[in-house]
């Protein structure tokens, strides 16, 4: 069964990479090694608690860019493929916030989906940002990976759209026009939940289309946001305390996944 095809609720967990080599937050002491060490824990408590898959993500190169550097597109390529071994579940990765780097990204370590923002223009903490979805999905093209699943998120983090059109038909246009195989609503930071209207007015505007909340979902809203999604993306609850910047907490992950399987409409 695959992990979008709606028939069950899909959890995909975040792997928190560190600071990669030149963004301000790198650990140079710590360097690659100290890097890898711990996604491998992250992940290995994340597989623990039973999770659909994992994606990778540059979450702390902060401040965020919108195009990626050399440097840093190639550490994060070389930390997937180090983890890649011990994986057991579909994995996929988002470089923030580069859809082509997150595709490139994506191919070179066989990932099976990438998450991005590809659509849409927004003013943003990085100043204007105008994806352009024409490109990344040229790019999956050429290099091969039509079966490299696209994640749309279409109101990005960190950013407030330009587009006036509700949240609905901005959903419903991505998907007709440029393609998106999944749909991902989000919070305006991370760790904060959408808004339970913005899912419900795209689960009616695409009801056949795979709808994923991205951002804020905990063991306390879980129930009435998987009643209307068909699966969610967790970063920030799955850690210690709740915050987005400490490690994964297996017990976190283990109640979060048994609350899960418990409810009516997750089998």
């Amino acid at each position: 069964m695959g992990l979008f095809d709606r028939r069950e609720k899909t959890v995909i967990a975040m792997a928190h990479i560190g600071a990669l080599p030149g963004a301000p937050l790198y650990d140079a002491d710590g360097g690659m090694d100290r890097l890898i060490e711990n996604v491998i824990k992250d992940v290995e408590k994340l597989q623990a608690g039973g999770v659909s898959a994992i994606m990778f993500g540059n979450e702390n190169d902060r401040p965020y860019e919108l195009k990626g550097s050399v440097e840093s597109i190639a550490a994060m390529t070389a930390v997937v493929s180090a983890v890649k071994p011990i994986l057991k579940v579909p994995f996929g990765v988002n470089y923030l916030w580069d859809p082509y780097a997150t595709v490139a990204i994506a191919t070179a370590t066989g990932a099976s989906f990438a998450r991005e923002i590809f659509t849409g223009l927004f003013a943003s903490d990085m100043g204007l940002w105008e994806p352009n979805a024409a490109k990344a999905l040229r790019l999956r093209r050429q290099l091969g990976r039509q079966d490299l699943k696209l994640l749309f998120n279409i109101n990005a983090e960190f950013a407030d759209s330009l587009d006036t059109r509700a949240i609905a038909l901005r959903a419903k246009s991505a998907v007709f026009s440029s393609l998106a195989d999944v749909i991902l609503v989000s919070g305006p930071l991370t760790g904060q939940p959408a808004e339970m209207s913005n899912l419900k007015s795209v689960r009616e505007a695409l009801p056949d289309t795979p709808l994923f909340a991205n951002t804020g979902v905990n063991i306390d809203n879980v129930s009435d946001i998987m009643s209307i999604a068909d699966g969610c993306v967790i970063g920030t609850h799955f850690k210690v305390d709740g915050d987005t910047w400490k490690a994964v907490d297996a017990a976190r992950v283990q109640r979060f996944m048994d609350k899960l399987r418990a409810l009516p409409h997750a089998a």
